[in-house]
């Protein structure tokens, strides 16, 4: 038997065997995405500053950051929409060729929908621009499990927002894409669509697609990702699992919960900030403070 090294990797990836020199062979994953000193300018305006990251394939990877951090724009430059002024990009370690690749599926914030189409006739034209065939039962599939049956020879036009979104979410993921890429999917849907979503994304991953997501929900990021990227002003502030963020960063900060979102004493020793949600009050510590003094026990 062959000696050799392998490298985890998260569920759905498939290890590649190579053979350094000394005849071993070894197993290593290969990144679904890698960006290496990419930076983007509009103009005057610098969207996106000198970033590299690398998104384990069979991966939620989740973006997260304030309007205008450059979420958008990187994303749109993992899609080969924007070309990087500076560094590289590849996918499942190529270089991009083109903004069509039948590999990725692609949810814009901007949803772009043909309002006069019946659903279903639009999702069959949707499929065959991708893959060169209708896919007819893969619309059918996902209709039904996004209770759309009965919606499918409806115009678009007259579907609520809820629906329209879950239209567009099939039209991204039809033919099965290695990579799903969601700009805000979960933005402005109720509690109930937002659970299907996030349920259809966690199955998307466990038949071993890889799903880059952005989002303004911390708490949704928390929940779904394996691993969390934070940027602001173009900048990479945050990259790693919610574990190893934890453990560098929550000592500084204690969330506590009150009775009827009453208000805590204005000055509290070795508090910076109080952050007010209501019922729940995040404390910013100062350097040094110890998190166990806000403990119930």
């Amino acid at each position: 038997m062959e000696s050799g090294t392998f490298v985890q990797g998260m569920p759905g990836n498939r290890p590649r065997r190579r053979r350094p020199r000394n005849g071993a062979a070894k197993l290593v994953i290969v990144n679904a995405v890698e960006l290496d000193h990419v930076t983007k300018t509009f103009g005057t305006t610098l969207a996106v500053d000198d970033l590299s990251l690398h998104v384990p394939a069979g991966s939620i990877y989740g973006f997260i950051g304030p309007n205008g951090s450059g979420k958008t724009t990187t994303l749109r430059m993992v899609l080969n929409i924007f070309r990087p002024d500076a560094g590289e990009i590849r996918l499942f370690g190529e270089h991009p060729h083109g903004s069509r690749d039948a590999r990725v599926g692609y949810l814009p914030e901007e949803r772009g929908l043909y309002p006069r189409m019946k659903v279903r006739e639009f999702l069959w034209f949707l499929g065959e621009l991708r893959s060169g065939q209708a896919r007819r039962p893969d619309v059918d599939t996902w209709l039904e499990r996004f209770e759309l049956t009965g919606c499918a020879e409806r115009k678009i036009e007259t579907l609520s927002k809820g629906m329209a979104q879950k239209v567009q979410f099939i039209a991204a993921v039809l033919g099965e894409p290695k990579l799903l890429v969601l700009d805000e999917p979960f933005s402005g849907l109720d509690p109930v669509n937002t659970d299907v979503l996030r349920r259809a994304v966690l199955d998307l991953r466990a038949g071993g697609a890889t799903v880059v997501f952005s989002t303004h929900d911390m708490a949704m990021a928390e929940r779904l990702c394996d691993f969390i990227f934070m940027i602001f002003r173009g900048r990479k502030v945050l990259d790693g699992t919610l574990t190893t963020i934890q453990d560098r960063y929550a000592l500084d900060t204690v969330r506590v919960s009150v009775e009827s979102g009453h208000p805590l004493p204005a000055s509290l020793p070795g508090v910076t900030r109080v952050e007010d949600s209501g019922n729940l009050k995040e404390l910013r510590l100062e350097p040094g403070a110890d998190p166990r003094r806000f403990s119930p026990n």
